[in-house]
């Protein structure tokens, strides 16, 4: 009998597989675990509503990089008139 993996290492492996571009195969190989238990594992996992997907997590980070991007353009543009004003002062 194998040993008990915890929640936090199947969401992992879940995660890898579903998201790495790699093989079924190669994820479970890297992890340590069969392919069929991979595969039970995420076949769970899919029937689990209540889990993000991977693609509210994109556009989560979407939404944060555009709100930073923002942000940065307004300092930008605060920092140009700043040295234009500097930049025109004649000691």
């Amino acid at each position: 009998m194998g040993t008990k993996r915890t929640a936090e290492f199947r969401h992992e492996a879940v995660r890898v597989a579903l998201t790495s571009g790699l093989t079924r195969k190669q994820v479970a190989s890297d992890f340590g675990i069969g392919f069929s238990r991979l595969s039970k594992w995420i076949q769970q996992d899919g029937k689990n509503p209540e889990k993000p997907t991977a693609q509210s997590d994109l556009e989560r980070e979407n939404a944060k990089l555009r709100r930073e991007n923002r942000l940065l353009r307004e300092e930008r543009g605060v920092l140009k008139k700043a040295t234009q004003f500097f930049a025109s002062q004649k000691p």
